[in-house]
């Protein structure tokens, strides 16, 4: 039930948005819609993972909607799949969602694809380009599997433009929002407030363990993650239901701190007064392939 009310709360207010915009100042307007697409992202995984009282099929379409206009549902569920292989946490081309770079690869890069790097190691650089970083991966992985002759995602591009036609259609339709406008008010900073909860979730360890984060959060951001942010329980538990994963926390913090490391943060205060404007770590990966 609890999923249920979010999934209701999510398009109910999505929709209720668009069709109120006219009424509604810009930043208003932005600040909705920026977090209702990044609370839908959380569903989505939320969906993959939970949701256990709802056949598969079910919860896929549930949120298979395009309401954050960027990617299909069906590519991140196979990836995001890949990164929970836990035994591969942060191994650059093996782990899909790692940001690190293979030594050899670092030495190939100009200086400055390297400075570009390292100011998407900042929390200020994450925010403003690591979307861009992450739809130019997106083009040249789907890009180059066309370029080489496979076709083998082409209907789920079809699909997910099908879907973003009908989104982008009710938006400037019957919102009257021109699409530029959403993309600038809506989608882009709720890529960007997405990637805040993946900043400092997943770094290099020596145990998968201690590669995944805490940040205990408040309940404003917990929400909105679906208490991803309470990153370690979620890789122990992929299927924890999310309104589960507060207590399990609380009964088992001290033996879930030892387990990762303490590698643990007090809330995205912190981690903004640490990294806003310094690099949280150099992104060229320090371990050895564990294949």
């Amino acid at each position: 039930m609890p999923t249920w009310l979010v999934a209701l709360a999510i398009y109910g207010g999505w929709i209720a948005l668009i069709m109120e915009a006219y009424r509604l100042p810009w930043f208003v307007f932005g600040a909705m819609g920026t977090w209702l697409v990044t609370w839908h992202f959380s569903l989505q995984h939320e969906a993959i993972h939970g949701w256990l009282s709802v056949p598969r099929w079910v919860r896929h379409v549930l949120v298979w909607p395009p309401i954050g206009g960027w990617l299909p549902f069906e590519l991140y569920r196979r990836s995001h799949s890949q990164h929970h292989r836990d035994v591969n946490l942060t191994q650059p081309k093996v782990d899909t969602e790692s940001v690190y770079h293979s030594a050899e690869d670092w030495a190939r890069y100009s200086r400055g694809w390297r400075a570009v790097l390292m100011f998407n190691q900042t929390l200020l650089g994450r925010l403003m380009i690591g979307p861009l970083l992450r739809l130019r991966k997106l083009v040249l992985t789907e890009g180059g599997m066309l370029l080489h002759g496979n076709f083998s995602n082409l209907g789920i591009w079809l699909r997910f433009g099908a879907g973003l036609a009908a989104v982008l259609w009710f938006v400037s339709a019957i919102g009257g929002v021109p699409v530029w406008k959403y993309y600038l008010l809506v989608v882009y900073p709720g890529f960007s407030l997405g990637l805040l909860r993946a900043f400092i979730e997943h770094r290099w360890g020596e145990s998968p363990e201690e590669r995944v984060g805490i940040i205990e959060s408040n309940v404003a951001f917990g929400t909105l993650y679906l208490w991803n942010n309470l990153h370690i329980v979620h890789h122990l538990h992929p299927s924890l239901a999310w309104f589960e994963i507060p207590a399990y926390y609380r009964a088992r913090r001290s033996e879930l701190l030892e387990l990762n490391g303490s590698y643990r943060f007090a809330g995205y205060l912190e981690i903004a007064r640490r990294w806003m404007l310094r690099p949280v770590f150099v992104p060229v990966h320090p371990g050895g392939d564990p294949r």
